[in-house]
């Protein structure tokens, strides 16, 4: 074998090796829109902003019908005086019932009359039969309030154009950058808005108050893991170093990187 041939067999070998492992693989936290979390603001890709707010539910079924007309007439006039868009969400999620579990059954130890005692134990198995074999599902209810420094209309007529663009596009466009003025901008306008929606929703007997950073990532992680999140909650946020895990340009999927 001459060094011609042996060249050869070099080049098609590192050649094979180029096309089995490609520079830059994907990341599956490119295909999410959040940018950043941030002063209870949610930065999204494009530029644009949201804050969420957490809503008391209310037994509607309950209320007078003086009631019912009062809370009809606010909920009218609280949409009719919106001058933004604003989503409201209601979101199902199973409830973990294993710590409550936990208590009674410590509570029946430290019981000293055997009749309460036994009683506990009937209906500590109650619960859990019925725990089993119907999901028990708590539901909580949030309003998204976003911001768009480019302008809400403009930025609806836009989405409205290219909404089938976006739902074929690639995911993991470009991290839009923000300046100072523009975030100064934004944490303003989204102040005066969620003001504006928890005094609409206190018309309406509607307790409300907006989620900070921490509440963000507890949110977003536990939509994000509805299963996982069941059994293992994020827990303190202080100690996750990050909630968003970013790799370097070029680097494989098993190093890792921020």
């Amino acid at each position: 074998m001459n060094n011609n041939q042996v060249n050869n067999q070099q080049n098609q070998s590192q050649n094979q090796t180029n096309i089995s492992a490609p520079t830059n693989p994907s990341s599956t936290q490119n295909s999410l829109d959040i940018a950043e979390l941030r002063e209870g603001m949610v930065v999204m890709r494009d530029g644009s902003f949201r804050a969420v707010i957490a809503c008391k539910s209310i037994n509607f079924d309950l209320m007078s019908s003086r009631e019912r007309e009062g809370v009809e007439y606010s909920y009218q006039s609280f949409l009719n005086a919106l001058t933004f868009p604003i989503q409201i969400l209601v979101r199902s999620q199973r409830v973990d019932i294993e710590p409550y579990l936990n208590k009674l059954a410590e509570i029946q130890v430290a019981q000293d009359n055997m009749l309460l005692g036994d009683l506990m134990e009937d209906y500590i198995n109650f619960i859990d039969s019925l725990s089993r074999s119907a999901n028990i599902m708590d539901k909580s209810f949030f309003i998204v309030v976003p911001y768009y420094p480019s302008g809400d209309l403009n930025n609806l007529k836009g989405s409205a154009k290219g909404f089938f663009g976006k739902i074929f596009a690639k995911p993991g466009g470009q991290i839009s950058k923000i300046d100072r003025n523009t975030w100064d901008k934004a944490r303003e306008e989204i102040k005066k808005r969620v003001d504006s929606i928890t005094g609409g929703l206190y018309q309406m007997g509607i307790k409300s108050v907006q989620l900070n950073t921490k509440e963000l990532g507890e949110l977003y992680y536990n939509v994000y893991n509805p299963d996982t999140a069941v059994y293992e909650p994020l827990g303190d946020f202080r100690d996750t170093a990050s909630l968003f895990v970013r790799k370097a340009e070029g680097e494989r999927p098993d190093q890792g990187g921020f």
